[in-house]
């Protein structure tokens, strides 16, 4: 696929998951990756599929403040497409709540998060 319609279309998929991840989080998930990492010439975007996935140091990850957990809304690749940060511990349970009352899957495994 070519760049800029790859670009495109997973900047689609982002701003779906984002709107839909801002339904629940007052407005505070942030876009992520549209395009999934290639060490080739190849461009993909994101999966249309939609997972989600706790982040916490014990994803393998450094959180470097102690403001609560990363919920991101990723394909089955890992790729996130849109995440929100701060998450207390609460709000992450009633999210979890929400997601598997939509029918949407938990990801199990390492979540590619923007750097």
């Amino acid at each position: 696929m070519q760049y800029f319609a790859a670009l495109k279309l997973g900047q689609k998929r982002v701003a779906a998951s984002r709107e839909y991840l801002n339904q629940f989080t007052n407005n505070r998930a942030m876009p992520a990756l549209a395009l999934q990492n290639s060490k080739s010439d190849v461009w993909e975007p994101v999966g249309e599929e939609n997972l989600y996935a706790i982040v916490d140091e014990s994803s393998g990850f450094v959180l470097t403040d102690t403001s609560g957990y990363i919920v991101a809304i990723c394909d089955k690749g890992g790729f996130s497409k849109a995440i929100v940060q701060g998450v207390q511990r609460q709000e992450c349970d009633n999210l979890v709540a929400q997601f598997e009352k939509d029918g949407i899957p938990k990801f199990s495994g390492k979540v590619i998060l923007p750097v």
